[in-house]
């Protein structure tokens, strides 16, 4: 039995523990993004303890402690970062990282310094913003990057010449590499063939990071139906966020039905039917019939 003060938070030791911390901190006034993301690791690794997480952010503190003082504007913090986390401690990625559900966990890519554009991208937002700069992560499609300064604005696309300090993006996958404008827009045709909008480049939410990372898992589990384990607990924590795709209920009841719980699957689709009802009777009435199919494998 674990001795806990009343003014500490339960120790996430059992996985009702640990899904009760994360929904918790998923609805703070400011959720702790490395923290979030440390909880999705123990999702994934039951070998995750409390420890384990205080050694991931006391690593991520020890990180920040390693950059130069003084730094001042953008262009500064993005080089120092590069410089730090690209260049001495080698955190980049690889086209193989895409193959390892390890890329998408926290811990095992502050200890392996692989990952995927987004855990790569957290940890430089979690080091950077420890030593007081100007952080925060870029969704672009397809490519989770790392922007540092001010966002640009509707306004600050005709400003003065300065306009280019005024947002530094940096690719942590590629080890730190800082992105031009045409860079940017590259990599945004090359995942989706449309160009580089704008309105790409503002601040990514924590919890929408959090749900990117998730939809990345899920999408890793989905190409290996031999862990439909894996996909069941992302969606069920991606349904602990405040504001997810309503389509994940009837995801979850598909995974449910394909593990063999026919019947909560089944109870699922119907909620979900219901839900659909108001605005597609069709979809709904398909959903119903599937959850009768679901409740007949048990005859």
């Amino acid at each position: 039995m674990h001795d806990e003060s009343p003014d500490q938070p339960p120790r996430p030791d059992r996985p009702a523990d640990r899904r009760r911390r994360f929904a918790e901190e998923a609805r703070s006034e400011r959720p702790d993004l490395a923290l979030l993301c440390l909880l999705v690791g123990a999702e994934a690794d039951p070998s995750v303890d409390e420890a384990t997480m205080d050694a991931a952010q006391i690593e991520l503190d020890r990180l920040a402690g390693m950059l130069p003082y003084g730094l001042v504007g953008p262009r500064a913090w993005a080089a120092a970062l590069t410089e730090l986390l690209g260049a001495r401690c080698d955190f980049r990625g690889s086209p193989a990282d895409y193959q390892r559900l390890e890329s998408s966990l926290l811990h095992e890519v502050l200890r392996r310094r692989r990952g995927l554009p987004i855990l790569l991208s957290v940890v430089w937002i979690e080091v950077a913003r420890r030593a007081g700069a100007p952080v925060y992560g870029v969704a672009l499609p397809g490519h989770f990057v790392v922007g540092f300064g001010d966002p640009p604005t509707s306004t600050s696309a005709s400003s003065s010449s300065s306009a280019s300090d005024e947002q530094v993006l940096a690719d942590p996958f590629a080890g730190g590499r800082i992105l031009t404008g045409p860079d940017a827009e590259l990599l945004v045709a090359g995942a989706t063939g449309a160009p580089l909008d704008p309105s790409m480049l503002t601040p990514a939410d924590p919890l929408e990071v959090v749900l990117r990372i998730l939809n990345n898992i899920r999408t890793w589990a989905a190409a290996r139906p031999e862990r439909s384990d894996v996909a069941l607990w992302a969606v069920e924590l991606s349904l602990l966020l405040p504001s997810h795709p309503a389509r994940l209920r009837y995801e979850r009841a598909q995974l449910l039905v394909q593990r063999g719980d026919f019947l909560t699957g089944a109870a699922e689709m119907d909620a979900y039917a219901e839900v659909v009802a108001a605005v597609d009777g069709a979809t709904a009435d398909a959903i119903r019939r599937k959850a009768r199919a679901a409740r007949a494998m048990l005859n």
